[in-house]
């Protein structure tokens, strides 16, 4: 039986998994409250960074980066916003939107994929 949140566990943990090969520190996964989700968060050299993952199994629906639309970047901002306040962390903390895409079983990363939008 094929499982949307299974699925989704997967590939998000794949991604933790690629994003530490690549140097990043993941200090949380799944980070949820009212204002939203966010996939993955991290610290990449200086920067918090708030990471989106999107699967697709082939691209008939698209390609996953195009599911990160103006209202997921909106919901990632607010909830991004919400986490810093929550944990203390100084508003002129650099920061970073990144998306990482997995298309079947090809994984890639956009750095700075967007910018905070409010």
């Amino acid at each position: 039986m094929y499982n949307k949140r299974t699925v989704g566990t997967q590939k998000e943990q794949m991604a933790a998994d690629f994003l530490r090969k690549n140097g990043y520190l993941i200090l949380e996964q799944n980070f949820s409250c009212r204002t939203g989700e966010i996939d993955i968060i991290a610290k990449d050299k200086s920067y918090l960074v708030f990471v989106e993952v999107k699967y697709r199994k082939d691209i008939t629906k698209g390609f996953p980066q195009e599911a990160v639309d103006l209202y997921k970047m909106k919901k990632i901002t607010h909830t991004a916003l919400y986490y810093m306040m929550l944990k203390r962390i100084p508003t002129d903390t650099p920061c970073r939107f990144d998306v990482v895409n997995i298309l079947d079983q090809e994984i890639s990363l956009i750095q700075n994929a967007f910018e905070a939008i409010y």
